[in-house]
């Protein structure tokens, strides 16, 4: 018998985000970033509802000016006023200290805080930015993640490092060192947070990379060496098929080993491509892996010489569309439908045997086969459709089979 390989999550502390707990054994969490000017009110709300309807579990906003800090308790309220409860996280640089002290209300509008140990400050006034803003979320009760980033890294830490390696009678590479000098960075800061009275259930921890190898292995050494609440992604993962693929191994790999308790992609978009692409990525890697469920799945084949038609093709797109459109309404009504597995095959070869493994499946008929349709529910052949009209009488069959089994279960409930 092959054993199925499960993840063992590594064991953090419970951090309490808004409504959100990350850590602690919860699932893990989807979040994503806007690209909104945050001091347009209008379009940040705008694209916050976007991602928060696509699946965001935290939405993090820019505060980088004094405009930026006075729009976030007004586009707190506007979220409030429609129903949108989505918490979010207010990400800091050079300037957060400042600017939570100048807009009181600032850090009570935020569920969270991000902090950046290696640009809060520099030379003598790093250590008392960096406590005035933990100082801060003390004083509003909120979290903090402390997000050390390969890109902005304290150097001071770093060129210790690099000279205490130099001295070394056999020096480690370069980016070795500056791996340590990440993991260190962010444990020593998170040490500084808990002396001044943040607890441990209070701090997430992350270490940014732009590669998916030092991700694995910055990673790996948190978790070794602590127990904070972890937010894994690739810092700049790039565009299109490349930081889809960058991001899904390198998350894949760590949540596998049980690593990460809240996670984003960090996708940079085409120009017209929308931006919750990011959040769909993330639930793809956790469905994919089983760790959560989001949306039915529709399996489909990737067609060859015998799929001479485009139907299943077209009829895998249909379902797997209609199958999202219809979420927002199934998930309240009919609790479980979220695992639900839909098959759509293009010929005889693979399609009744992935048929039956799904929920409900179709084998369509391939270059010289019968022109007709067998569909397998619950893993047994049910009936045959022909004619012109199978995509239509198959969505159908599959909403009578969303209500008779996930029907049935918010009734027993």
């Amino acid at each position: 018998m092959v054993a199925l390989a499960e993840p063992s999550r590594h064991r953090t502390h419970a951090v309490r985000v808004g409504s959100v707990v990350v850590g602690g054994g919860a699932p893990v969490v989807v979040q994503s970033m806007t690209n909104t000017d945050t001091a347009d009110i209008d379009a940040t709300v705008r694209q916050v509802r976007e991602l928060a309807a696509a699946g965001s579990e935290l939405v993090r906003v820019t505060v980088n000016t004094p405009e930026a800090a006075r729009a976030v308790p007004l586009l707190r309220e506007r979220l409030d006023v429609v129903g949108e409860g989505v918490p979010l996280v207010g990400d800091f640089h050079y300037n957060g200290h400042r600017l939570l002290a100048e807009v009181p209300e600032l850090g009570v509008a935020l569920a969270k805080l991000r902090i950046n140990p290696g640009n809060v400050g520099f030379g003598e006034k790093r250590d008392r930015q960096f406590e005035r803003m933990v100082e801060a979320a003390l004083a509003c009760g909120r979290p903090v993640r402390i997000g050390v980033n390969w890109g902005s890294l304290d150097q001071d830490l770093a060129t210790r490092l690099m000279d205490q390696n130099g001295a070394r009678p056999a020096p480690l590479p370069a980016d070795a060192v500056l791996r340590e000098a990440l993991v260190q960075s962010a444990l020593l800061s998170a040490a500084h947070a808990e002396r001044i009275g943040l607890g441990s259930d209070r701090i997430v921890v992350s270490a940014k990379v732009s590669r998916v190898q030092d991700l694995i292995a910055v990673y790996r050494e948190l978790a070794r060496r602590s127990s904070y609440a972890l937010h894994v992604g690739l810092t700049e993962a790039g565009m299109g098929i490349k930081g889809i693929a960058a991001t899904a191994l390198g998350l894949g790999v760590l949540l596998q080993d049980g690593i990460g308790d809240t996670i984003r992609a960090s996708l940079t978009p085409k120009p017209d491509e929308p931006r919750t692409n990011e959040v769909k990525a993330c639930q793809e890697i956790l469905q994919s892996l089983g760790l959560r469920s989001f949306v039915p799945q529709v399996t489909a084949c990737p067609g060859c010489g015998r799929t001479t038609s485009t139907l299943f093709q077209e009829l895998a797109l249909r379902i797997q569309t209609y199958l999202d459109r219809q979420m927002p309404l199934w998930k309240a009504r009919y609790p479980g439908v979220e695992a639900m597995n839909v098959a759509v095959m293009g010929c005889i070869v693979n399609g009744p045997g992935e048929s039956k493994h799904a929920d409900i499946g179709i084998s369509l008929p391939g270059s010289g086969e019968s022109p007709a349709a067998p569909v397998f529910i619950d893993g047994e052949k049910r009936l045959t459709l022909r004619g012109d009209r199978i995509a239509e009488e198959f969505q159908e069959l599959v909403e009578g089979y969303v209500e008779r089994r996930y029907g049935a279960v918010r009734e027993d409930a």
